[in-house]
């Protein structure tokens, strides 16, 4: 396998990783990913819709779509079906939301119950944090928080439009008092984006924003640490593909008194090799790349 595929140039730095990491196989599978036409996927959101009326209307609209096992209200859509369903008052009521199968995954591995204390460490732009409001329905005590302005007003925009009830802080979730307790953390890390890159929208990826990643990541688990209650639970997740922005960067909460909580992953689920009880997905037709790891405070 030469260093870059001429028809879909993955940059050779990324190639490079992806076969020492996971040898010639599981990164063509990876690279096949990168190239694979997406279907378009959703969510019903509870608060403001119900499965039937969204069935409804996809089937008014003659659209093509089909429910995904794994989740009670998550769809594929197919063939030019996401605008059509973007004109549609369901969707201007925030009915639905647009998102990717695999950001649906770290919510529901999260188990947000109804009267807990949840944090979302780096929310925007509010598919997860607006995901965990509507599984609690609006029961769980959401606090989310989002540094960048820009950022912070689409996290604003989306929570509202889906009326979820959030907390929501302009703040870096590094700079939160360290008196403060959650019972479920969500660390929804920033990462290099290895496991979507796409020759539209990867080209930012380089081994500079692999490394600076990493960095962040460990101090924002750090952070979580600190945060979360004697038996509260912490779910972190990337959108990359690369063991140092996963699995290395656990290593931080070494001495912290979390303990690994084993994934079960769902089924169907285009799984690539990874840390015993962690969760690694392929990017495919369906899936983006995707990274999530579930610990438990013990001490």
């Amino acid at each position: 396998m030469s260093d870059i595929n001429t028809d879909f140039p993955v940059p050779a730095f990324l190639h490079t990783l992806l076969l020492e990491q996971y040898g010639e196989a599981d990164c063509a599978r990876i690279e096949a990913g990168y190239q694979a036409k997406r279907a378009a996927s959703f969510r019903v959101n509870p608060l403001r819709a119900t499965n039937k009326e969204a069935e409804e209307t996809l089937s008014a609209l003659g659209l093509s779509f089909s429910r995904v096992p794994w989740g009670e209200s998550a769809y594929l859509l197919f063939g030019a079906g996401e605008r059509e369903l973007r004109r549609t008052p369901l969707y201007e009521r925030g009915g639905v939301y647009f998102q990717s199968l695999s950001s649906m995954l770290p919510p529901l591995f999260l188990g947000a119950k109804k009267g807990e204390d949840v944090l979302d460490m780096t929310a925007a732009p509010g598919g997860k944090t607006t995901e965990i409001a509507a599984l609690t329905e609006n029961g769980a005590h959401i606090t989310a928080c989002e540094k960048d302005a820009v950022r912070f007003a689409r996290l604003r925009y989306n929570v509202e439009r889906q009326g979820a009830r959030v907390n929501l802080l302009q703040t870096d979730a590094l700079r939160l008092d360290d008196f403060l307790r959650f019972d479920k953390i969500l660390l929804d890390a920033p990462c290099s984006g290895s496991g979507t890159f796409s020759a539209d929208g990867g080209g930012a990826i380089s081994p500079k924003l692999v490394e600076n990643s990493a960095i962040l990541q460990k101090k924002l688990l750090k952070k979580a640490a600190k945060l979360l209650k004697k038996g509260g639970e912490l779910v972190y997740s990337t959108c990359s593909v690369l063991r140092k922005e996963n699995e290395e960067a656990l290593f931080a909460l070494a001495g912290t008194g979390l303990m690994p909580v084993p994934l079960e992953p769902f089924g169907g689920l285009p799984l690539l090799p990874s840390a015993e009880g962690t969760v690694c997905v392929c990017p495919d037709a369906l899936y983006e790349g995707f990274f999530v790891a579930k610990f438990k405070k013990i001490s």
